[in-house]
């Protein structure tokens, strides 16, 4: 074998390897980029994603867009070096995302119940805002629950032993200072009808001396007013700003978004509070792609959002759903809104 051929297969040997690593080996990090963005005003697989029954509805056009980001994991060293460099994807250590230790199972059941939660508080904080009373609603009944085949999914809880039932926590306290085996009478209303039901409490799996009652209780809308957000798949609760301004929009007349392109991102509580979440520059990546004009920003990430803001999106800080409505309707009547700038 002559020299030349030598020389050239000495130098293939390194290349062939680096290929076969950059290929087989997956790199310890994750790559977070634009993910996908959803009208909230608009439907999903033929359904409404705010979806509102037993009462009227005002018609709404335009859009309030939620906003997410795309996670892609299990990247070999090519396909990180390759997003990276696309400069919409930025790279972050995999521990950061999926801590050691806790199964990716557990991780994504979390971030689905934080959006199920989400959900939970953006239906609470557009009825305050819109000054629409709540009720305490049995939101799940287990299987195996002591209550089950007694209380419904939908059912009003009313009072236990005669104390009311103004809030979720009341219920909780009323059943954990219970031992096992205690009968308790609860009122509730079932399709307009008030109920007596009686349930034997059973033994509260991480703590045998407390009483169990098995259900899920959360506070909304009271029947015959029915809120169902559609979207699935999706964690986390950072959706929570646009859920509760869809339904404001829904409920309320005229059209929050001047039927304009607007999005946004931020959590919410039950009293209307925004916070901060993350993958800002994301999520304002996918809102401008998908043609909106306007992106509506928790306080906390302003700083973060003026230094990577996308050409042609106007920032609007939100510190409470208030201060977004009011934001929204100076944009719809010409006047300045609050400004990250």
């Amino acid at each position: 074998m002559n020299r030349r051929i030598l020389t050239l297969l000495a130098a293939l040997v390194p290349v062939l390897v680096l290929g076969v690593i950059g290929t087989v080996v997956k790199v310890p990090f994750v790559a977070l980029g634009p993910g996908p963005t959803f009208n909230t005003l608009g439907e999903v697989d033929g359904k409404a994603v705010v979806e509102v029954v037993g009462v009227e509805v005002d018609p709404t056009t335009g859009n309030l867009n939620m906003t997410t980001v795309a996670v892609r994991d299990g990247l070999n060293l090519f396909e990180a070096f390759g997003l990276w460099l696309s400069g919409q994807h930025g790279l972050v250590p995999r521990a950061e995302v999926y801590p050691p230790g806790v199964p990716r199972e557990e991780i994504d059941r979390s971030n689905q119940q934080e959006f199920k939660d989400s959900e939970g508080q953006a239906e609470v904080a557009a009825l305050k805002f819109l000054d629409l009373p709540t009720v305490v609603l049995v939101r799940e009944v287990g299987d195996e629950a002591p209550a089950k085949d007694i209380l419904m999914p939908g059912d009003e809880l009313i009072s236990v032993d005669g104390a009311p039932i103004a809030t979720p926590a009341d219920l909780v306290q009323a059943v954990s200072t219970r031992a096992p085996d205690t009968q308790l009478t609860l009122v509730v209303r079932r399709e307009g009808q008030e109920r007596t039901e009686t349930v034997t409490l059973g033994a509260r799996p991480d703590d045998p001396a407390k009483g169990y009652l098995g259900v899920t209780p959360g506070e909304g809308a009271r029947p015959p007013m029915e809120v169902t957000f559609n979207l699935a798949d999706i964690g986390g609760p950072s959706a929570g700003l646009m859920f509760s301004l869809a339904l404001i929009d829904k409920l309320s007349p005229g059209e929050l978004d001047g039927g304009k392109f607007v999005a946004g991102t931020g959590t919410i509580d039950g009293e209307g509070k925004v916070g901060p979440i993350g993958g800002i520059q994301y999520k304002m990546a996918a809102a401008r792609e998908a043609g909106a004009e306007t992106f509506l920003v928790p306080a906390a990430n302003c700083n973060e959002a003026r230094q990577r803001t996308p050409d042609g999106l106007r920032l609007v800080k939100v510190e409470n759903l208030d201060g977004a409505v009011q934001a929204l309707n100076a944009i719809n009547t010409g006047a300045e809104a609050p400004s990250c700038g």
